[in-house]
Parts: structure tokens; C-alpha cells; sequence
């Protein structure tokens, strides 16, 4: 069986999946897989050789305002989540302008660390996350192989011309910028891919001028294989065609709820919040869903605040609700009635497992994507974050209690696949074209 290094980005949304999959490889039967990230995010390893690489200066691990980092990029939090205050097409702009003003994160230095682990491991495959692009360009100049781990949406594999990333090819009902605001968006987009495509080739022409450059960096993936963190529905738009592709649906491994929690929610029916690691901070908005939700008589709302509960303390005090920094969501999801989440890729696939539908609230990134599929799906339904009300979110809510059995087919399709399943495949699949 074949060696493994899993690397994944210094995020805990993007390596705890990461994480997951690695675990999932050792016990397929993979000969050794090492789990290589940064130094704070160590306690995912679990029982796997760790070693500790950081490929972009910045980080979260697990509130991003609280996380510990240099002051350009606890400003960029900060401007962020200031842009999403504005809708989706200026948070969409803020994003892909900030990549443009820096493409590459030191990829010197992950190169170097790169070569230090593959003389150290040996690896025969590495696991790159696709949108970890300091890492998939290191590991395309030093030639060794690599699978594509996709711990977003599955457009972040780009493949038509006429797509790009930081552009969403799909958007929910509630959420759809201008034609102006879509055009003015599609023209940055553009300049970004370019800016990025040249970085690769400034970069490849020093370090490594024997190997290709890519035509477009955003859609440099695994020629053999991607393994994605998503189910893989109908609908989805074209993906690349030379790439065998192992959807996941999901990649938890929730342990059970302990008794202090077990105690909050028993004998309640439980509205579970959580707008993820960086959209926390939208106290206004968690404010406005709790307000909603407070007016559905019997409902219990526990709240994930991040860095936020002193704005919510006024809330807490009521005893219907239950505000943390961090909640054990995917131990709580098999106890809750519905979730309202921001539309990330771990909430969507942690919801569909346990077979709890959403309200989504998307903000920026592939949310809008995932909001689509949640919404065609029948998983949940969506609101604009920055134009609901509290009846709105009202309405949402009891839509998707009066109907929990709506996401019943996907969800059995969910718990079928899984992190052990697509292990043993891409295992099977290596097997057939060793490296």
C-alpha cells in the first residue's frame, strides 16, 4: 500500500474534512499517512505522524477574529467582514481583489518545507487542497504525485473558459447581484486568474523551469484524481473530464454529545446557529435569527457567537436561548430540529448526514453555490443575510420544521458515502495506476 502526506491549509474549517480523510486513508490501509498542517491545528492529528507546515501566513483556528496572526491579516478579517456587510457582490469584489494584491502566499518557503517533508516521508501521494494553491504549485515544480482534495464546492474545480473562480455559476432565489454589479464581478475575476497565472509562471521559471506552466494556475488540479467533500448531485456544473472524482458527501466523525450538552438541549425541540468560523462576527445578523426564532413558541435556539456572545449577552438571558463561542456541532446536529447556517461546505454536509434541514444564510465564497443546492435539493431554503428580517427568518424556520422529511432522500444518500467509502476507492483507484 502506498505512503501518504495529507496537507491541508493552517484552517480548521478546511483541515478538520482534511483531517478526517487522512484518518479514514490510515485505517483503508494505507502503508503510513503522515498529516502535515500548522502548529495550532496539531490536535487534529490524532494517532497519525503530524508535522507541522504552514502554506499561507494566514490562519484561523476556530474563531478568526481570536486567532493569533500578523496584523495584515487580522486586517483582512477585519475588511472581511466588513464587505459582507454590503451584499454579495461587494464581498465577492473585496475577495477576489484581495488575491489579486497578493497571489501567492511565500511559495519559496512552502516549497522548501515541501522538499523537507518529501525527503524526510517519502511519500508516493500527496493530498493538496485544491484552493491551497502555494501547495498544489510546489507540488507541481517538484513533479511528485498528488491528489486534488476539494474541501468547497465543486466548482472550485474550474474547467470551461467561460468559468472562474470567485465567480459563482449558480445562485439561490433570494441572492442574485445586478447584471451590472455581475459584469463589473466577471471582469475581476478575470484579472485575478490572469495575475494568478503569472505569478505561477514567475515562479516556475526560477525554481523550476523544466516543468509546464499551467494555462490557468486557479485550474491546476491532480491529473489522476479529487477526491470531494460534497455529494455529487445531478445538477452539478461541468467538471474537469481526465480526473476520476470521489465524492464524499460528507467527512465527519461526530463523537457522541456529552452530558452537559446533553442536558441543555433533552426534551427540546432545538434551532441550532452557527455562521461559521469567520461569519460569526455578524453578531446583526445572529441577532435578527434569534429574534426570529423567538417567535416560534417551544423553540429552543443555541447559538454558536464565536468572539461575539458579550454583543448577544442581552439574548442569552432569555431562557430559551444558548449562547456560546463554539458549540460540538456535529455531536449536537442529531438533536436539533433545524440548523441555520451561512451556507459553508462543512455545515451543508454535516446537516445532510444527520438529516437536518436549514435555513441558509450566504455570504461570500461558493455559499451561494451551496445555498442553490440546499434550496434545489429540498435541504433547506434561503434568506439574504443583510436583507431579512426577523419574520422572515420566522417564516424560514417554520417552513423547514413543518417539513423535516424533505431532506430524507439526500440524507440516506449521505450516510451511504462517507470519508471510510471514499478512502477504500481512491485506495483501489491508485491501485490500478501506482505511481
Amino acid at each position: 500500500m502506498s505512503r501518504f502526506a495529507v496537507i491541508s491549509p493552517p484552517f480548521r474549517s478546511h483541515a478538520q474534512p482534511m483531517s478526517v480523510f487522512a484518518k479514514a486513508l490510515s485505517a483503508a490501509g494505507a502503508r503510513e499517512v503522515t498529516f502535515a498542517c500548522g502548529a495550532e491545528l496539531a490536535d487534529l492529528a490524532g494517532d497519525l505522524p503530524f508535522v507541522p507546515m504552514r502554506t499561507t501566513h494566514e490562519s484561523n483556528s476556530g474563531i478568526a477574529e481570536r486567532t493569533v496572526q500578523d496584523a495584515g491579516s487580522a486586517r483582512g478579517v477585519t475588511d472581511f467582514i466588513e464587505a459582507t456587510k454590503a451584499g454579495a457582490a461587494a464581498t465577492l469584489l473585496a475577495q477576489t481583489r484581495r488575491r489579486r494584491t497578493e497571489p501567492l502566499s511565500s511559495p519559496d518557503q512552502v516549497l522548501r518545507e515541501l522538499g523537507a517533508l518529501h525527503e524526510r516521508v517519502r511519500p508516493d501521494w500527496y493530498v493538496v487542497d485544491q484552493i491551497d494553491y502555494a501547495t498544489t504549485l510546489a507540488v507541481h515544480a517538484l513533479g511528485v504525485p498528488f491528489i486534488s482534495f476539494v474541501t468547497g464546492h465543486p466548482t472550485y474545480l474550474v474547467t470551461r473558459g467561460d468559468q472562474f473562480f470567485g465567480l459563482p455559476q449558480v445562485w439561490p432565489s433570494a441572492v442574485r447581484p445586478s447584471s451590472s454589479d455581475l459584469e463589473e464581478l466577471a471582469a475581476e475575476v478575470r484579472l485575478t486568474d490572469q495575475a494568478l497565472t503569472t505569478a505561477f509562471a514567475e515562479f516556475l521559471g526560477v525554481a523550476a523551469p523544466a516543468r509546464p506552466v499551467p494555462p490557468r494556475a486557479f485550474a491546476l488540479t491532480s491529473s489522476r484524481a479529487a477526491v470531494v467533500n460534497y455529494p455529487e448531485l445531478p445538477w452539478l456544473p461541468p467538471l474537469p473530464a481526465d480526473q476520476e472524482r470521489i465524492f464524499l458527501g460528507h467527512c465527519t466523525n461526530p463523537e457522541p454529545l456529552d452530558e452537559v450538552w446533553l442536558d441543555r438541549v433533552r426534551g427540546r425541540r432545538v434551532l441550532l446557529v452557527a455562521l461559521g468560523t469567520f461569519l460569526s462576527a455578524r453578531h446583526d445578523v445572529l441577532r435578527t435569527v434569534v429574534r426570529g426564532a423567538l417567535r416560534i413558541e417551544g423553540l429552543t435556539v443555541v447559538v454558536a457567537a464565536g468572539g461575539r456572545t458579550a454583543e448577544l449577552a442581552d439574548l442569552a438571558a432569555d431562557p430559551r436561548v444558548v449562547v456560546e463561542p463554539v458549540v460540538p456541532q456535529q455531536a449536537l446536529l442529531p438533536h436539533v430540529a433545524a440548523m441555520v447556517h451561512h451556507g459553508g461546505n462543512n455545515s451543508f454536509t454535516e446537516c445532510l448526514r444527520a438529516g437536518v434541514p436549514a435555513v441558509v444564510l450566504p455570504f461570500s465564497s461558493d455559499q451561494f453555490c451551496i445555498a442553490h443546492d440546499a434550496e434545489r435539493a429540498g435541504a433547506g431554503v434561503c434568506l439574504d443575510p443583510n436583507a431579512a428580517s426577523p419574520e422572515d427568518v420566522a417564516q424560514a424556520v417554520r417552513s423547514v420544521l413543518e417539513r423535516p422529511e424533505s431532506v430524507a432522500g439526500l440524507h440516506d444518500a449521505v450516510r451511504a458515502a462517507g470519508p471510510d467509502r471514499g478512502a477504500a476507492r481512491l485506495l483501489e483507484v491508485l491501485s490500478r495506476d501506482p505511481a
